[in-house]
């Protein structure tokens, strides 16, 4: 698997230098237009412009998409850790503290007789910047009693505030233009080049590599840093190791999408693809799937309509992509949820149903000196019984009437069905057990214990029941059970 992925973006990466120097002159001066906030005009794309950016047959597209597809990729592995790490706020502090070193080496570059405009320049002061403020936030958290989103707030304010002095200070030298700077903050995809393209791609092999490499680590550091720690792993190291790898992707997106956008790319992935799966591997591949798919997506949107800026395109895809996820998906979904909790209630409500009859006609059993048998009871018994309205107890006879669990219901009798009985009797019996265990292992005491067993026995498994008849096995001890607290069953109520 590690090589056939590596195999992967090696050929990826070959297959696009090759069709750059397959590509004519004329093809390669080929730019986007500048994106600019005072150009309103819009045009829908032609037929053959949808199908020369699908198949990406223009140099500079084919380039940009594919860049913003790998910076996808990378961002949804290293964003997938840095969620389940809970510090998610560890990429927009880093992207923040990368401004000041992007200034600062543009001026550093000016006084030694450059331009500034070198971007091996500029992104390795970024990276030194990040890192620092990333060293910073882990000073500040191991030795004060500060908590890690303060630590993050603080750095991230401290060091943007830095950064936009520093930009200020740029503006001002005399001997330098410090134009195009600001696509650091904001992005500019279009000016990608195949340097951006190597740089992106070997960044993401890397992450690859560690992630595949140390994905049993992380996971320890990211569910149980204790456990983690007693087990001789070096903590600290596999931290920094983590961080180093989401300053890497952070500095290089910073062209893509721009600091203040590049959070939401490390960030929206990992979260979409959490809607999906409880398992961190299959989390990790859906995350770089929808960060690829959103950068494919997004820059092939801002391809066909050159006024949108790409960068803000690209985040506008990952956050539909998240609403999908969060409505329709299938581990954690809110559509799941909201079926879950209504098939929950629906059961709840038929136990109570079932229960209810089961105790009318033990008590009016008792109450003859016969036992118990499945007789029909009166319906103004039933209503009486609990706290339900008519129309709440005529919807309950319903489901229960469709499960084959009543039998007959004329208005006023109700009896229930052979299967029904068992069921009543088995629900009856469940709740008494989780009273009983109540009553003898958890102190509850005996007044309140039909309401704590009310919100638990719904969802007792096979095994646990079996449990609770190991623990009570001695019939008086079921006789010790409290009164029902529900209204007291008139007499005459099966007349």
């Amino acid at each position: 698997m590690r090589i056939s992925i590596l195999s992967f973006f090696a050929c990826l990466m070959l297959s696009c230098a090759l069709n750059a120097e397959s590509t004519n002159g004329t093809d390669t001066q080929k730019k986007y237009k500048l994106e600019s906030l005072s150009d309103s005009s819009f045009e829908w794309p032609s037929f053959k412009t949808l199908t020369d950016v699908a198949l990406l047959k223009n140099y500079n597209t084919r380039l940009v998409v594919l860049s913003t597809t790998i910076l996808g990729i990378a961002a949804g592995l290293v964003g997938s850790f840095l969620l389940m790490r809970k510090r998610s706020l560890m990429g927009d502090a880093l992207s923040h503290a990368c401004l000041p070193g992007i200034g600062i080496a543009f001026m550093i570059m000016v006084a030694m007789g450059g331009t500034g405009k070198s971007l091996a320049g500029l992104l390795t002061g970024a990276t030194i910047t990040g890192l620092t403020g990333v060293i910073s936030i882990m000073f500040i958290r191991n030795t004060t009693k500060i908590k890690d989103d303060a630590a993050m707030g603080i750095v991230l304010s401290v060091f943007f505030g830095l950064g936009i002095a520093i930009l200020g200070m740029v503006q001002a030298m005399p001997s330098a233009s410090a134009a195009g700077l600001e696509y650091f903050i904001y992005g500019k995809t279009a000016s990608m080049v195949m340097q951006d393209f190597i740089l992106l791609s070997s960044i993401t092999l890397i992450v690859i590599a560690f992630s595949v490499l140390l994905l049993k680590e992380f996971t320890a550091l990211c569910f149980d840093e204790a456990f983690a720690s007693s087990q001789g792993w070096p903590i600290n190291l596999l931290d920094i190791i983590m961080l180093a790898l989401v300053t890497a992707v952070t500095v290089v997106g910073l062209q893509a999408v721009g600091l203040i956008l590049i959070i939401a790319f490390l960030i929206t992935p990992a979260s979409a693809a959490r809607f999906w799966t409880d398992d961190l591997k299959q989390m990790l591949l859906l995350a770089a799937a929808i960060g690829g798919l959103s950068g494919w997506i997004g820059a092939s949107i801002s391809a066909l309509f050159p006024n949108l800026p790409a960068g803000a395109v690209i985040v506008l895809v990952a956050a539909a992509i998240f609403v999908f996820s969060m409505i329709f998906g299938s581990t954690r979904g809110v559509l799941l949820r909201m079926m879950s909790h209504h098939r929950l209630k629906r059961k709840v409500g038929r136990q109570h149903l079932l229960r209810s009859i089961f105790e009318i006609t033990e008590h009016l059993a008792n109450q003859a000196g016969k036992e118990i048998s499945n007789e029909p009871i009166s319906f103004e018994a039933l209503l009486k019984h609990r706290s339900w309205n008519l129309s709440e107890l005529h919807k309950l006879i319903n489901f229960a009437k469709k499960e084959d669990h009543i039998e007959n219901f004329t208005g006023d009798r109700i009896r229930l069905s052979e299967a029904g009985f068992g069921e009543a009797a088995r629900t009856t019996r469940n709740h008494r057990l989780w009273e009983m265990y109540l009553i003898k292992h958890a102190d509850v005491a005996p007044s309140h214990v039909d309401r704590d067993a009310d919100a638990v026995e719904h969802i007792l498994g096979a095994d646990m029941v079996r449990q609770l008849e190991v623990h009570l096995q001695q019939n008086e001890d079921l006789m010790a059970i409290p009164r029902s607290p529900h209204e007291t069953i008139p007499q005459g109520a099966n007349s």
